[in-house]
């Protein structure tokens, strides 16, 4: 029974949470292990025109991103396969912790020089064609 998936879970506050579950059993009852649990909310973008998905952390204040619920704490809980949501939430994963929207560069990504290399680089390239 400890198959992850993600789920739309409906609570009995009324709160509506998108996580990636796992259930487990304890001591005879049923207990979901839910991994960053968020909050989908629809905006309408007035001077566009248009609605997006607005994705907030479900819990606000804490580091962990796991969170434990009882199922007696779940009116309903439905596994959710749409690609457009998954692809929302799994940018949102990649994106939550970055501090602005610059990449640092790496060694990784490539060949790394000055610009006054890579200009008698470039140049060197387009005058040999």
């Amino acid at each position: 029974m400890n198959e992850e998936f993600y789920a739309a879970i409906k609570l009995v506050s009324g709160e509506e949470i998108f996580a990636m579950v796992t259930p487990c059993e304890e001591q005879s009852r049923t207990l979901l292990l839910l991994d960053t649990p968020v909050v989908f909310e629809t905006v309408t973008m007035k001077h566009m025109g248009v609605s997006a998905i607005k994705v907030d952390p479900w819990m606000t204040i804490g580091d962990d991103s796991t969170v434990i619920i009882d199922m007696s704490k779940v009116i309903t809980i439905t596994e959710v396969k749409d690609d457009q949501v998954l692809s929302i939430y799994k940018k949102y994963l990649r994106d939550k912790d970055r501090d602005s929207n610059e990449t640092k560069v790496n060694e990784e990504m490539g060949f790394l020089s000055s610009i006054s290399d890579a200009r008698v680089s470039l140049e060197k390239l387009y005058k040999g064609s």
